[in-house]
């Protein structure tokens, strides 16, 4: 899983002091003009969703009601916290790149899935508490417990450890939802923003970071298979999607000077195409969720008639631009590019 490999690399994609990573791709040891513009840019791009996220789970915790959650009188509370969870969602899919190198423990907290945690830690009996299941898909899980597709709901019951999914109840529970889990979010958002301020972000965070989070998009597609995608019960992961190459596309477009300065043309045009041929497949599917994976599909040999429907469309795209193999795709190119700039690879 791609946030597991780039744990492994958070100590490397920070120069703590100021210094950069990378030799600028010209043999001198001082980053230049452009790759220090690039990297204050993509900084001020990751506080500005930080900010983002922290007012979006504020508002959350604000809205939650403090006694059991009625769906008819409590609607309009529950459809701002709703509105405000895909604000959060939005924010964080535009930063989870750096996050996830930057903060791994913060990461987990904050954006891990409910399989995952109980795997982890066990069984979660409250769901409304901030220990074992925590963060935006927790609270996610409970907003839209009332609309939970019947796939996720038949995955989720073959979990070992798995409880339903309800709106609070009780009055305890709605006090735990508003003063723990949704406080817990609030403080690791706030801790992740304290600690980004003190840091200062170097290329090969920045830059090859974006690349790892351009090539997990094809990981968050096969996860709809077994009903285990990311934002499966708001039906929201298109849009995480959507959002994941936003973020690539403009931290390349302040990469770009760099890219030129270095002699990148060619590297520039082709990146530019193959974001295009991203835009496209996403374009051509309407609303945040994901397509109906087909009833007979199979990623490891998919059909040619599975191929044909909205999803495998998206798949055949997406599995083409995430190739590092692949000599025409979108990740091969940014590698491409990032040479030409003399950023360092990430560790395996």
């Amino acid at each position: 899983m791609m946030k597991k490999f780039l744990s492994a690399v958070a100590m490397v994609g920070l120069a703590a002091c100021g210094g950069s990573a990378s030799s600028g791709g010209d043999g001198g040891t001082d980053a230049g003009v452009n790759e220090a513009k690039a990297n204050a840019g993509v900084k001020a791009y990751i506080n500005t969703n930080l900010v983002a996220l922290k007012a979006a789970s504020v508002a959350i915790q604000t809205a939650a009601p403090s006694t059991p959650w009625n769906a008819t009188t409590d609607a309009a509370a529950i459809a701002t916290m709703k509105t405000e969870w895909k604000k959060a969602r939005i924010a964080y899919e535009h930063i989870e790149g750096a996050i996830a190198v930057l903060f791994p423990e913060l990461d987990a907290t904050t954006d891990q899935r409910y399989d995952v945690f109980i795997n982890d830690k066990g069984a979660d009996l409250n769901l409304f508490d901030d220990v074992n299941v925590t963060g935006i898909h927790a609270i996610e899980r409970i907003l839209y417990s009332d609309v939970i597709p019947a796939s996720v709901k038949t995955f989720e019951m073959g979990l070992t450890g798995h409880k339903v999914a309800a709106f609070p109840a009780t009055a305890a529970e709605a006090t735990d939802f508003k003063t723990k889990l949704c406080d817990r979010m609030v403080k690791d958002v706030q801790k992740m923003t304290d600690q980004f301020g003190t840091l200062t972000l170097d290329s090969a965070t920045a830059f090859r970071g974006v690349i790892g989070s351009m090539g997990e998009q094809i990981e968050k597609l096969q996860k709809a298979e077994s009903g285990e995608e990311e934002s499966r019960y708001a039906q929201f992961t298109l849009a995480d999607m959507r959002a994941n190459v936003a973020a690539g596309k403009a931290t390349y477009a302040l990469f770009k000077p760099w890219v030129l300065e270095k002699g990148g043309s060619a590297e520039d045009t082709a990146i530019t195409a193959a974001f295009s041929r991203v835009d496209a497949a996403y374009d051509a599917i309407t609303g945040d969720a994901l397509p109906a994976v087909p009833a007979t599909w199979s990623s490891a040999s998919p059909s040619a008639t599975d191929l044909m429907t909205p999803f495998g469309k998206l798949y055949s795209a997406l599995k083409t631009e995430a190739d590092p193999m692949a000599a025409t795709s979108l990740v091969t190119h940014m590698g491409a590019a990032a040479d030409k700039m003399g950023i360092p690879k990430l560790p395996e």
